[in-house]
């Protein structure tokens, strides 16, 4: 490995493209798959993604995009996944560059519906990627609050401190401030988890419940993602009150900026979730990941998550929102 080593980002939504921002103000060149060749011409002549957070300001003259999957992942040592969970594997089965000994780091915040798995998981079975070369970047970090450059915190997970230093410092900049840690998975599972709490949160508020139930909700939702991962995922103690955890889920279920509130928000206020998706004009990931995780609950751990049963209830069984919210009431606490 080269003592710079070559970054690429998969992926040109709203976070890839806030990534790509904060990457480009610390590196000579930075590889970005993107798959509209529209997108990419645009960003090329006019410095901004146009679908896409269009106020994040790029510098083309850093930027190597394209539209080929394997030319970008061919050109770089450490790639940053930031597909939604619901695409991934229709992208990465495109591959005929091997991933093997590639860094590779997560910020998908999804699970990729084919296998129920976290991408390093995922990519760990199926595409035969040493887990001590996956990670993940995660935090409370709006991609709208990027582009303003207002402060943000963003851990970043990995086995490996070396692997994980080099990319802290190749996000950091004087608005990013960035922390390590060795919890991949936890962390990796709260970033998507905090997606299903939000959407929640967003439905109560379309509901007509007040800050005083919210309040409720969300101190809910964090222990029972703590009782999730221990059932699901692993019986390692995991800090939910640091900011990977609790800070990421206070954000997304109470920020303006939250796609997942705002998709929330809708049902609650009696959008179908054919029409509230439609209505939608980003991913909302905790619509996808509610049927993911309550699968793999019921499968694995069978832990007490009333949360997230009610979403499911409500997004996949047609459920009034209502009739379940007041049935979830009497299940908090």
């Amino acid at each position: 490995m080269s003592e710079f080593p070559e970054i690429a980002v998969l992926g040109s939504g709203s976070w890839a493209t806030a990534l790509v921002k904060m990457l480009s103000e610390n590196l000579p060149r930075v590889h970005w798959f993107v798959r509209s060749e529209y997108t990419a011409e645009h960003i090329r002549r006019h410095g901004h993604n146009p679908k896409y957070v269009p106020s994040i300001e790029l510098n083309p003259e850093k930027l190597r995009l394209s539209t080929c999957i394997n030319d970008i992942v061919e050109s770089a040592e450490y790639l940053i996944v930031a597909i939604p969970s619901a695409y991934v594997e229709k992208e990465v089965k495109k591959l005929s560059v091997p991933l093997t000994d590639k860094i590779i780091f997560s910020a998908v915040k999804g699970i990729i519906p084919e296998s129920l798995l976290i991408l390093g998981e995922h990519l760990a079975e199926h595409y035969g990627v040493p887990p001590k070369n996956t990670g993940v970047i995660a935090g409370p970090c709006h991609a709208e609050e990027v582009a303003m450059e207002r402060l943000s915190y963003l851990t970043v997970g990995s086995g490996r401190k070396a692997q994980a230093r080099h990319m802290a410092v190749s996000l950091q900049t004087p608005y990013i401030r960035t922390t390590l840690s060795k919890d991949v998975y936890g962390i990796e599972w709260a970033a998507v988890l905090k997606n299903i709490y939000a959407i929640a949160a967003g439905v109560a508020h379309g509901l007509g419940y007040g800050d005083n139930f919210q309040a409720v909700l969300v101190s809910n939702a964090i222990r029972e993602m703590r009782r999730f991962i221990r059932k699901n995922v692993d019986t390692k103690k995991h800090n939910i009150m640091r900011s990977a955890y609790l800070g990421d889920l206070l954000v997304t279920a109470y920020s303006v900026f939250s796609r997942n509130r705002m998709f929330g928000n809708m049902i609650g206020k009696g959008y179908t979730v054919k029409s509230a998706m439609m209505e939608m004009t980003m991913v909302a990931e905790g619509y996808y990941s509610t049927k993911s995780a309550f699968l793999i609950n019921r499968e694995r751990g069978e832990a007490r998550v009333p949360i997230i049963d009610a979403m499911y209830n409500i997004l996949y069984n047609g459920q009034p929102a209502k009739k379940v919210f007041l049935n979830l009431t009497e299940q908090l606490d």
